[in-house]
């Protein structure tokens, strides 16, 4: 039971993420460096405090550090830009669309092949997925946004591959932070930026929360799941997105989207509770 409410939680704080960048960026409160980077700092701030009080270093050298960060550089940026132009929830679908094929990919180059179960759990829950893009005229695409949240996704998948053998999940979110920001500024960074109170309150949270703390909790249960399970789960945020971005951020509201979200639900369901040791 613990491990199914911590994993609910960070499937929440993945989807805040979605529906923070987008009030941020997508309404022009900030601009997508300035929310890059205060997220990257913020989350730094977060998860160094807590391990320096819990008496522990931030490991900042070796190739798992260098893999974190440019993966997690990668997925920023890619995941930011798209905000300017793509929906939140479009955006979590697209961007975990992609996580999900690329960590069944990976799960299957390394011979952890997924049981039928979670092939068919899968098939389930991205068929909602292709539901929800079905509307046409209901759902605003931005073919260069979808490119970028695309980019996103790959980053994403990469940090969570990555993140599977850390042995001090808060140490190793906060040194991939640290990183990862100049990685960032140097790909972002303009002459002219645009950082309202409002905006950076959004970027603060964003970082210092449903991203650090978020981020740092993925590490701690990812070891519970396979690679293919982990992928699963994650189908969950875009539904819960999409629902965020309904009520918070006034987009399109479908009954497709209802569908889509039993679909995707009870793929995840069927997925998880047949998987051996997930």
């Amino acid at each position: 039971m613990r491990l199914v409410l911590l994993t609910i939680l960070v499937m929440c704080a993945f989807a805040g993420n979605s529906l923070l960048t987008r009030a941020g960026v997508g309404s022009g409160a900030i601009d997508p460096a300035g929310f890059a980077m205060i997220r990257l700092a913020s989350g730094v701030t977060m998860l160094a405090a807590l391990v320096i009080w819990q008496g522990r270093r931030v490991p900042l050298w070796g190739w798992t550090r260098v893999a974190g960060a440019i993966s997690l550089a990668v997925y920023v940026i890619g995941f930011t830009l798209s905000a300017q132009t793509v929906d939140a929830g479009l955006g979590a679908l697209v961007l975990f669309g992609v996580v999900q094929i690329s960590m069944f990919g990976w799960s299957i180059f390394t011979g952890t092949r997924p049981s039928w179960r979670q092939w068919t759990g899968a098939g389930v829950a991205f068929c909602g997925l292709i539901l929800v893009l079905s509307p046409g005229p209901e759902v605003n695409v931005d073919a260069p946004g979808l490119m970028l949240m695309t980019l996103g996704g790959l980053g994403w998948a990469a940090y969570s591959i990555a993140g599977r053998h850390a042995t001090d999940p808060t140490a190793a979110t906060a040194a991939n932070f640290l990183l990862a920001l100049p990685i960032v500024a140097l790909a972002l960074v303009q002459t002219q930026m645009t950082i309202t109170p409002h905006g950076a309150l959004l970027a603060v949270i964003s970082g210092a929360f449903t991203s650090g703390l978020g981020y740092a909790l993925w590490y701690y249960i990812l070891p519970s799941f396979s690679a293919a399970t982990a992928a699963v789960l994650q189908l969950s945020v875009p539904v819960l997105a999409i629902i965020g971005g309904i009520a918070f951020l006034g987009e399109a509201f479908s009954w497709v989207v209802v569908i889509a979200a039993a679909l995707v639900v009870g793929g995840i369901g069927w997925a998880v509770t047949g998987a051996r040791g997930a």
